[in-house]
């Protein structure tokens, strides 16, 4: 798994687990082509502000958006002959999605839960990856099952609230 971090300077342990978080989420999910590749950008309010309107026509600021470039089923199982066009020619692996962060808003999120910016980040990460796979919280169940497998992750790396 290749994680692209973009606009933003993180130091080789955070950096270090971020990829472990990718690659385990991929696990969880049940998705299991190894050769994948997700893009992590760092935006302020202004751009994440642009993009939810853009792209979700709400007017406001948030957290994380993800941007999946495949339509997944989760829990279905995929073979990456499936997704021919694409994979990234640089790197030959499956290229799914994007995901989005706004520093400014990571950062207000964790003073008011009470943990570190970085606990937030990896959070963010996870919850837009999971995302990208195609698991939704749009209703209690699929909630329940998305709050579940982040918690589960997180854990697995002594991150917790």
């Amino acid at each position: 798994m290749i994680v692209e971090i973009n606009n933003f300077a993180l130091s080789k342990k955070f950096e270090k687990l971020i990829n472990k978080l990718a690659k385990t989420s991929i696990k969880y999910s049940g998705f299991k082509i190894k050769k994948s590749q997700i893009a992590i950008s760092f935006v302020d309010k202004k751009e994440i502000k642009k993009l939810n309107n853009d792209f979700r026509k709400v007017d406001k600021e948030t957290d994380v958006l993800s941007f999946p470039t495949l339509n997944l089923i989760p829990g279905k199982r995929y073979k990456i002959k499936e997704f021919k066009e694409d994979i990234n020619p640089q790197t030959r692996h499956l290229m799914l999605g994007d995901i989005v962060i706004c520093e400014e808003v990571a950062r207000n999120n964790a003073k008011e839960y009470g943990h570190s910016f970085e606990r937030e980040v990896c959070y963010l990460i996870v919850h837009g990856l999971l995302h990208v796979l195609g698991y939704d919280h749009e209703d209690e169940q699929d909630k329940m099952i998305m709050r579940c497998y982040e918690e589960a992750i997180l854990r697995k790396y002594g991150i917790t609230r």
